[in-house]
């Protein structure tokens, strides 16, 4: 994955960045969820999970703060500490594919795990969807999750636009076969039903 040259910070313990200018600051604090993101895909290569899910969040984290902190005034906010700026176009986009791949890696890790959330990895593929509509693999995820949820016809939906994507994918039509065979006993179940009542 790409990392930007810019911003580029020496991180002490305790994370302490008060003597910096609020750009600055700003920088920084985007440099650190950038970092913990960069370890998050450390651990995934090591297979190391669970500490990945933990370095995604902690950068998202981040994140959050730095939005938060790159808003309107607020109420809360001393009169003592420094004007809140907006973050520039550029910070803004590092914000937003940082947010987009932390998401992203989060439903792979999450995926790997003995027990899966699918109601979370389906609520982090729509969190990537909502800013890139075209990510195959968030919409391939999502199509998972909604078949685990037994909500097949709306996995039927996502997978079919996977499959739109990447029409050779095996693991798309092996996920689209499940899915029509799932829907296809509903639709026998349910039509024996009747016969019986």
């Amino acid at each position: 994955m790409e990392e930007p040259e810019r911003g580029q910070c020496c991180l002490g313990a305790g994370g302490g960045h008060r003597a910096h200018t609020q750009g600055g600051a700003a920088e920084s604090e985007i440099q650190k969820a950038v970092d913990f993101k960069v370890d998050g895909n450390r651990c995934y290569k090591e297979k190391k999970f669970r500490e990945a899910i933990g370095k995604y969040h902690r950068a998202l984290l981040q994140l959050k703060g730095v939005q938060g902190r790159a808003g309107a005034a607020s109420p809360e906010q001393s009169p003592l500490d420094p004007p809140r700026r907006p973050l520039t176009e550029e910070q803004l986009r590092l914000v937003e594919s940082t947010e987009v791949e932390c998401y992203d890696s989060l439903t792979a890790c999450l995926l790997q795990s003995e027990l899966v959330n699918y109601e979370r990895v389906r609520e982090y593929c729509l969190k990537v969807l909502e800013k890139q509509r075209s990510n195959f693999k968030a919409t391939y995820r999502a199509g998972i999750a909604c078949y685990h949820l037994g909500d097949y016809a709306r996995a039927l939906l996502y997978l079919q636009e996977a499959k739109s994507r990447e029409p050779a994918d095996t693991n798309v039509l092996r996920y689209i076969q499940l899915t029509e065979l799932k829907m296809l006993r509903g639709a026998q179940r349910a039509g024996y039903q009747e016969l019986m009542a």
